[in-house]
């Protein structure tokens, strides 16, 4: 019997904790497709300033199968993973267009892509860097891209130059 890629939805497999990695290895050796989105931030650890890859969504990882298959508790029994989310006794699926979307904003591996369309006016916030989580807003944007911004700090507007893959849309 052949089995139609059609049939195969995504669906979201909460994982146990500290294991995404041994669950996304798990998982593929087994066969399924497996997407995990990842964002870059910067956060702060023994006084400096550190950039770090981090899941988008901690704790879940999404998973493409089959279900009328009963793939589902295979997955359920895999290393690393606690169970497939779900509502009442089957797994609930993950609309096909949210992760389609989600995937075409990144890049194989999983990491955002920058940002194409910015303009004067923009509220962005900064993801990384000593600024890091501030929401700022776009002042302008010069040839070589370079983009100025103004921030908020302590009651007045500061002007501060800026990379493009620094700014995420707020």
């Amino acid at each position: 019997m052949l089995f139609n890629d059609r049939d195969q939805k995504w669906f979201l497999a909460q994982l146990k904790p500290n294991c995404v990695n041994i669950a996304e290895k798990n998982l593929k050796r087994q066969g399924f497709q497996t997407f995990l989105p990842l964002e870059e931030v910067t956060c702060q650890r023994k006084g400096k300033f550190a950039n770090v890859v981090r899941p988008l969504f901690p704790g879940y990882i999404f998973v493409r199968f089959d279900v009328t298959r009963g793939l589902w508790r295979t997955i359920n029994s895999t290393k690393g993973v606690t169970r497939l989310v779900s509502f009442g006794k089957h797994p609930t699926t993950v609309p096909d267009d949210l992760v389609t979307e989600l995937i075409l904003r990144c890049d194989p591996k999983g990491r955002p892509l920058p940002q194409k369309l910015l303009a004067p006016g923009d509220r962005m916030r900064i993801t990384d860097g000593p600024f890091a989580n501030i929401v700022v807003e776009i002042e302008k944007i010069e040839p070589e891209r370079r983009i100025w911004v103004l921030m908020e700090i302590m009651g007045g507007k500061t002007r501060v130059a800026i990379n493009e893959g620094q700014l995420r849309v707020a």
